[in-house]
């Protein structure tokens, strides 16, 4: 009896394992009939969503480079490396085993931290159980290629797969500028926005040339492979273009110097340069420096050179050229009433006060009643018809620089009452205007180029390999001729004589080697509606060598507070300095009067500090002749004799021979190796100091 209830219990729970896989089996089927027959549309529906789904390929954004191809803006590839402490086949004993060797190593290549902080810290995460123990922990970051590879090599991690060693590399691409803030607010930067993910140009040339630099997207839809779904490249990414900028490197060093020296001696607010290429307007050279909070440096900041300021007496030029191509000067030698001066019930008021002067002085001396006088008697009767002549010259049109965030000059259109005649006799001096510094530079640099009124230019060249594009951009003009030659020749004279004149307003700026010409403009700034007289923005533009030139350059700074407090004294100072330094540098064509030929000597020179040290090389290198002794004091350069300027990169190399009163040529990339004459040989200030660099 017992066996047969003991085989109906077993034949009993049999039969109710045959109907559970039954039920289970009839459950499969019926959501296999139900998908592939009566839900088959929807899920195919779905299916066809998946695979029609679409993502964006975003393109490598393009390079900005310097006008001889140095790069001032690119794309690099930064690592940040990781640890997964629970892969796999992680080994915590093999990681215990070559943790010594692996600290050391470390050490070795990324110091701070020392071979023991190391251990410690691969250490750490093994203090924690296994499940708890983390999955991406951070060993580096911001790593190169061959840093990662450094890595790869070491002990624990090499000949280890990720599994093993837990090692994880995580890419990040940045958009980097090699030469640090040179140019920074030119250049521009990148990054998101809150509508969209892509990285786009937010400010300079990389917002300007943003469609250009971006690329087009390319387009990668869903694939049903073997073994699985995969992206599948429908339409390749376009790299976005190469543009060559028009800035020399070397001039825009000489050039952000020289305004960073200038602003902390006379602790001004802010200051903007621009150096131009008189011929095709390229810009050389620009560079915006603030003031930061604390008071302590200067950064580059706002973009100045593009934005709208009242100009202060540089406009007079403009009104002088319009008075010569109106007529409204026939004579250059007429004597101009200048003594006291009152226009529609206003007093006019001269800082230097005359009782007369002749047309061509009237710029010489900064002449407000001289140039309203001029004006008023050819415009007074239809004021409105001034704005029409400077429009005219197409000095009113945007220019299209490159530049982002470029206004265009404001000057108003009055009507022909008492009102009008008023605004227009303060409009020819420099007030009721607001013009931007590099409209201002565009006008002077046509004076120096015989009336040809060139478009001034950031970039000048778009490279785009990918698609087989290499465009070089032709040079362009706002208007072929603002005036003749002849009064263009007139105006260069006028400009002249405002630094090299008895009584010019810029005769401090003389200088033998460079001649400069230009002029000075001085501009009150307004808060609340009111003028304050404390506060000026001071300004020189003009251009260089006078009589041949070859570079034109406008500086303004604003608001000095100790020190120069005159535009000749502060921007044109600026201005002279960075003539100077380009004619001694050899960048105006011809050789610099300071140049001299070094004697040629086959005899190799050696230099040792101290006494024991120089037998030994002389008897190692068997060297005889006359034995020379250079001595110099540790640490300190003495009047008179060569800096010692080895291992210093070019640019603080070349600062600190140049304030030693020395000129200077190099060749070569990298740092200083050796530099002729010898540190501490004694020479004459000018002496031109040949650096080579490895």
């Amino acid at each position: 009896m017992k066996k047969k209830s003991g085989k109906r219990t077993i034949l009993l729970r049999y039969a109710v394992v045959i109907a559970l896989i039954l039920l289970f089996s009839a459950t499969i089927m019926s959501k296999v009939v139900d998908t592939s027959v009566f839900t088959a549309d929807r899920w195919n529906e779905k299916a066809s969503k998946l695979l029609d789904k679409e993502t964006v390929i975003y393109p490598e954004r393009g390079n900005i480079l310097a006008s001889d191809g140095s790069v001032l803006a690119t794309n690099l590839d930064f690592y940040t490396i990781r640890m997964d402490y629970r892969a796999g086949a992680f080994s915590e004993d093999t990681l215990r085993k070559y943790v010594g060797a692996l600290s050391t190593a470390l050490a070795r290549e990324f110091p701070p931290r020392t071979a023991t902080e190391w251990q410690e810290h691969l250490l750490k995460p093994l203090d924690k159980p296994q499940k708890e123990r983390s999955r991406w922990y951070k060993l580096l970051a911001n790593l190169s290629y061959s840093d990662v590879q450094k890595i790869k090599g070491m002990p624990f991690f090499k000949g280890r797969g990720a599994n093993k060693s837990g090692l994880i590399v995580e890419t990040v691409r940045r958009r980097v500028r090699p030469y640090g803030d040179m140019a920074r607010r030119s250049v521009g930067g990148v990054g998101e926005t809150v509508e969209s993910r892509e990285i786009h140009g937010r400010s300079g040339l990389e917002c300007a040339l943003d469609s250009l630099l971006y690329g087009v997207p390319g387009v990668a839809e869903k694939k049903n492979m073997t073994r699985g779904i995969y992206d599948w490249t429908k339409t390749e990414a376009v790299p976005g273009y190469d543009v060559v900028t028009t800035i020399d490197i070397n001039m825009q060093d000489i050039v952000e110097n020289e305004l960073n020296s200038m602003l902390s001696h006379v602790q001004a607010d802010w200051g903007v340069a621009v150096l131009m290429d008189v011929a095709t307007g390229d810009i050389k050279a620009i560079s915006n420096l603030e003031c930061t909070k604390d008071g302590n440096d200067y950064i580059e900041a706002m973009n100045r050179a593009v934005l709208g300021y009242e100009p202060g007496s540089v406009v007079k030029t403009l009104s002088m050229l319009i008075a010569l191509e109106e007529g409204a000067v026939t004579d250059i030698d007429e004597e101009i009433p200048t003594g006291k001066c009152t226009y529609m019930g206003r007093p006019i008021t001269d800082s230097h006060p005359t009782t007369s002067l002749k047309v061509r002085e009237v710029l010489e001396h900064s002449s407000n009643i001289g140039m309203t006088r001029i004006i008023t008697r050819r415009f007074e009767e239809n004021p409105g018809e001034f704005y029409s002549k400077i429009k005219n010259l197409g000095f009113l049109e945007p220019m299209h620089t490159g530049i982002a965030g470029e206004a265009v000059p404001r000057i108003d259109s009055v009507p022909s009452n008492r009102g009008g005649r008023l605004v227009l006799s303060r409009q020819c001096f420099g007030y009721a205007t607001e013009i931007p510094p590099m409209y201002t530079l565009a006008l002077y640099n046509a004076i120096a180029n015989d009336g040809a009124f060139v478009r001034p230019r950031l970039y000048k060249r778009l490279v785009n390999k990918a698609i087989g594009v290499d465009t070089v951009l032709p040079v362009t003009y706002i208007n072929e001729k603002i005036c003749s030659r002849e009064n263009a020749a007139i105006l260069r004279d006028m400009l002249k004589q405002v630094v090299w004149g008895e009584h010019g307003t810029g005769r401090m700026l003389r200088d033998e080697h460079v001649a400069l010409a230009g002029k000075t403009g001085t501009a009150y700034m307004i808060e609340n509606g009111q003028y304050v007289t404390s506060k000026k923005r001071l300004t020189f533009c003009g251009y260089f060598p006078a009589d041949k030139p070859k570079y034109s350059c406008i500086v303004m700074t604003c608001a000095p507070k100790a020190n120069w407090f005159g535009a000749a004294s502060t921007s044109g100072q600026i201005m002279k300095n960075i003539a100077l330094k380009m004619y001694s540098r050899g960048m105006l064509g011809d050789h610099s009067d300071y140049r001299a030929e070094e004697p040629h000597n086959d005899v190799p020179r050696i230099a040792a500090i101290g006494d024991d040290r120089r037998d030994e090389l002389r008897d190692a290198f068997d060297i005889g002749g006359k034995l020379k002794v250079l001595r110099m004091p540790a640490g300190e350069t003495r009047a008179g004799h060569v800096p010692s300027v080895a291992g210093m990169d070019l640019r603080s190399a070349i600062a600190v021979i140049e304030s030693a009163g020395y000129n200077v040529s190099h060749s070569g990339n990298g740092y200083v190796v050796s530099s002729s004459p010898a540190p501490g040989t004694p020479a004459k200030a000018g002496t031109r100091v040949e650096l080579t660099l490895q």
